[in-house]
């Protein structure tokens, strides 16, 4: 048997017939997980906070203090379920698989689902767009397959965002699910690249702009770093946006700039989460007075680049001193409708009014992943995909729930039509939610389904009536 590297830990490590390769310290034998090998050492336990790791006994109340499995200190932001919709007992309805309904249910559904769907008005047009910013980048021969399918998507956003007249200083962009924050970065390179003269005598100070990017989990390989130092506000909120109340966050309460909500991919219910953050959270203030003056942009891109007023009607703020601006609109990419969950869902009044309920609703969640997943090849499994994160960055879907009393009667392309169908009334409670806060909403194919087949972009701006009865 080899005899341990110099410098290396000497315990021989029998499941891998290797010695550990950790490095020890000086005048020592053994690293510290297996330190207990070492004569006279002290005794290692299990951490109490995390099991996956080992400490000294004699060492335990110091390293209990700055383990990172400790308890942090929740952020003034983080109030518990503030963004989760009412716990009426219906989200605890026990979730029954598709393979587990008759022919006969299923039918049913399938009835309700039409009839549901006729007469939505909430079509979706085909609308690819692009922007400038992006158009060098996407013509690097360097970049991949996947970098390019990435940029183009981006691209897309930011043109709607444009047309939308939304793209512009003086406003907060709020990326929900950042991951690596990408698209909060070709926002600031929009930007910072565009020639108008209003703003250019303004660039360097960038006083009129801020981003801000909530992720929940940790994301390795962050673009924030390219943008330290540039002036523009950058922060990161580390945050499920099931508890982030955007009225306590304090880069907003500075300077109470209009807000901008976006997001690529935004999956599942994290989508209706981050809806009811910007719509509903308690201290956001909402403009009564005259429509905000539309900030310029480089060039109008039609009626729609007219930005209207917030929707009118103050809300309750125990300290009108402190709180965001109103929001101006959103611009959010959807995915993955079959991980949606009725508690969160915004469009529950929609799906009662139409005589649907939770059952209907989880049913159709399940549906939904036959729009795209139906299209895998047999036989080829989905990528992993990371459970903490709330976005569908390498759009992985579950399979589609494929049993013998679905096959009977439904072919592969009438499972991938009601897939769409599903999530197109999904969308439709989506729509109506805003509709009924006061914006003008609609859903866009936003790039082509080779590119992605969640290509579907969710975008609201205030409807022109809140700014007349603003006015």
């Amino acid at each position: 048997m080899a005899a341990a590297l110099p410098g290396r830990c000497g315990f021989f490590l029998e499941k891998k017939k290797r010695f550990c390769k950790m490095i020890v310290g000086r005048g020592r034998r053994f690293c510290g997980e297996h330190a207990t090998m070492e004569e006279g050492s002290s005794r290692r336990i299990v951490c109490p906070l995390d099991p996956k790791h080992t400490v000294s006994e004699d060492k335990l109340d110091k390293h209990l203090k700055k383990c990172n499995s400790r308890e942090k200190p929740r952020p003034v932001y983080y109030v518990e379920n503030i963004n989760s919709g009412p716990a009426d007992g219906d989200d605890m309805l026990q979730q029954v698989s598709l393979s587990e309904h008759s022919r006969a249910q299923l039918e049913s559904l399938l009835d309700k689902l039409k009839t549901a769907v006729t007469g939505l008005q909430c079509d979706v047009e085909d609308r690819v767009l692009s922007h400038p910013a992006l158009q060098e980048e996407l013509n690097n021969p360097k970049n991949g397959d996947s970098a390019h399918k990435h940029l183009k998507q981006q691209s897309s956003i930011l043109g709607h965002l444009e047309a939308l007249g939304l793209l512009g200083r003086g406003r907060c962009f709020v990326e929900f699910g950042a991951g690596r924050g990408k698209l909060s970065h070709w926002i600031h390179e929009a930007l910072k690249t565009r020639d108008d003269p209003e703003t250019r005598d303004h660039l360097e100070s960038w006083d009129d702009l801020q981003l801000l990017l909530v992720e929940r989990c940790s994301t390795r390989f962050k673009v924030d770093g390219k943008h330290q130092g540039v002036g523009v506000e950058f922060e990161r909120l580390q945050v499920d946006i099931q508890h982030l109340d955007l009225s306590k966050v304090p880069l907003l309460t500075q300077k109470k700039l209009p807000l901008v909500g976006v997001g690529k991919h935004l999956c599942g219910a994290a989508t209706d989460l981050a809806l009811r953050c910007l719509m509903e959270t308690p201290g956001l203030r909402q403009e009564t007075g005259p429509p905000r003056k539309r900030l310029k942009t480089s060039e109008p891109a039609g009626p729609e680049s007219v930005v209207p007023a917030a929707l009118p009607g103050p809300v309750p703020n125990p300290d009108p001193g402190l709180h965001p601006g109103p929001v101006q609109g959103l611009a959010v990419a959807l995915c993955c409708h079959h991980r949606c969950e009725w508690r969160h869902y915004v469009g529950q009044k929609f799906f009662l009014q139409r005589g649907l309920g939770a059952e209907e609703f989880s049913a159709f969640c399940r549906m939904s992943s036959w729009a795209t997943c139906g299209l895998r090849p047999a036989g080829q499994d989905p990528p992993p995909q990371d459970p903490t994160s709330q976005r569908g960055d390498h759009e992985e879907h579950e399979p589609a729930e494929e049993t013998d009393t679905v096959n009977g009667f439904l072919s592969a392309a009438e499972r991938e039509q009601v897939g769409r169908l599903c999530k197109r009334l999904i969308d439709g409670g989506r729509i109506h939610f805003l509709r009924t806060r006061g914006f003008d909403s609609r859903l866009s194919r936003y790039v082509n389904s080779r590119v992605t087949l969640e290509n579907v972009l969710l975008t609201a701006v205030p409807s022109s009536s809140s700014s007349s009865s603003s006015s």
